[in-house]
């Protein structure tokens, strides 16, 4: 066990430990870029030959990682990508970083990371080092891809490899604070495993924050979620109760803002979107039934914060009958469809839903986005008007989803009839003016 360790530490520190990263979306390809930036020969594996193609051409389709920097990392010969799982076999270090979705029952679908355990476990060799970054239930790693790898290899962890769970913390968009320099958590299935693996991600990573176990890694990753699904759950409780209350419920968070401590400003919105905050708390919820437990909170902010798309088209129906119009056949134009403002991203955007049950409702729904030119769900499919200040003209009302920074706000209000905004995105510039009609 010594003489392993003391070989991986010499290959990290002189970056000879060769690195895989097992799923190339938006936590995998920036993972991959900043250990390749630090001196790492590194293989992004994913399944999708699209993706495989435009890595090895040099080409990015994440909005955060520039195509010419993946360009230059693959032109060094840091960068490598592949669809097939055979260059594992040469490989120190691997993260996994695949999907872990909801199934619609509500349940985890785990069958990402299965499979991508499965795989790795044939070609799993003393000395390798082993990260889970899929966010996931407490006890994951340790009771599937440790059983998985340990069974299938025969090889113990904490003697022959090393097995860890770091949470992702990406957050699309953001310039502040990015994969070089975001804390990064980490929990090993043993304390060896956690020093290893502390170790590796240490050479690139600014900051490492080792815990005890990967539990706790699990735990925390799942708590800074909740934290924000209740509390976003709560501002839009407070929207549909100062709606009642004729109180304007920006007005009340701005002021209660100005208080200097106790007090975290969270805003109300059309519903949650995003791969973490609208999905890794209902993996906590879903283990706790496991242990006769009801997440209480958990449950109550996803059934206000799931229903929010429904409410925003009860106010567009409720505003097109105050000027004499049914929403069965009128034409409704969504502003903005990404989950969250001046990115392309669309997992779990509440504009899908909203468009969905606009649908439903008989009306004619179009929409933009400058982000995102095609949206095809749930059956239906629309591409994004070309110009949506004349398509704004021509609907009977516009329903402003997502808050683009580059939107026109002035053009928009002087072309639109009848505006509802959910995320308060004309401010005080329609304080007053009949046309705008807050969430």
């Amino acid at each position: 066990m010594t003489a392993i360790r003391t070989e991986l530490e010499r290959k990290l520190s002189e970056r000879r430990a060769r690195m895989a990263v097992l799923g190339m979306g938006y936590v995998g390809l920036p993972l991959a870029a900043v250990f390749a930036e630090a001196g790492f020969d590194v293989t992004g594996i994913d399944p999708d030959p699209r993706k495989i193609e435009a890595l090895n051409k040099g080409e990015s389709y994440i909005g955060d990682i520039p195509s010419s920097q993946v360009a230059a990392l693959v032109k060094a010969g840091k960068l490598h990508a592949s669809a097939t799982f055979e260059p594992l076999a040469e490989m120190d270090l691997v993260s996994i970083c695949v999907p872990t979705p909801l199934r619609k029952t509500g349940d985890p679908d785990l069958s990402y990371i299965l499979s991508a355990t499965e795989q790795l476990a044939k070609y799993l060799h003393a000395g390798m080092v082993i990260v889970l970054e899929s966010t996931t239930y407490p006890g994951t790693t340790r009771e599937l891809v440790l059983e998985k790898l340990e069974s299938i290899s025969g090889l113990k962890a904490g003697q022959d490899f090393f097995l860890a769970f770091s949470p992702e913390r990406v957050d699309p968009g953001r310039e502040d604070w990015t994969t070089v320099n975001m804390p990064k958590v980490i929990g090993g299935i043993t304390p060896a495993c956690g020093e290893v693996a502390a170790l590796w991600y240490g050479q690139a990573l600014k900051t490492v924050i080792p815990v005890s176990s990967a539990e706790v890694a699990e735990m925390a990753k799942l708590l800074e979620n909740t934290f924000r699904m209740v509390n976003i759950g709560l501002v839009n409780e407070m929207a549909l109760m100062c709606q009642r209350l004729g109180v304007d419920v920006w007005e009340v968070i701005d002021a209660a803002a100005t208080k200097p401590f106790g007090f975290m400003k969270f805003t109300p919105g059309p519903g949650l979107g995003g791969h973490c905050i609208p999905i890794d708390p209902l993996y906590l919820s879903w283990k706790l039934k496991s242990l006769n437990y009801t997440a209480r909170f958990i449950e109550l902010a996803s059934e206000i914060n799931t229903n929010m798309p429904r409410y925003v088209v009860s106010r567009v129906q409720e505003a097109l009958n105050e000027h004499g119009k049914a929403l069965n056949g009128s034409k409704v134009l969504v502003v903005g469809a990404a989950y969250k403002p001046d990115i392309d991203d669309l997992r779990e955007s509440p504009a899908l839903d909203v468009i969905g049950l606009l649908k439903e409702k008989k009306a004619t729904v179009s929409y933009h986005d400058p982000f995102i030119p095609h949206v095809e769900h749930d059956g239906w499919a629309l591409e994004s008007v070309a110009d949506m200040l004349k398509a704004a003209a021509e609907a009977d009302a516009v329903v402003v989803v997502t808050n683009h920074t580059d939107y026109d706000y002035p053009a928009l209000l002087k072309n639109a009839k009848l505006i509802i905004d959910t995320r308060n995105a004309f401010g005080a510039t329609a304080k007053g003016n009949p046309k705008v009609i807050k969430l």
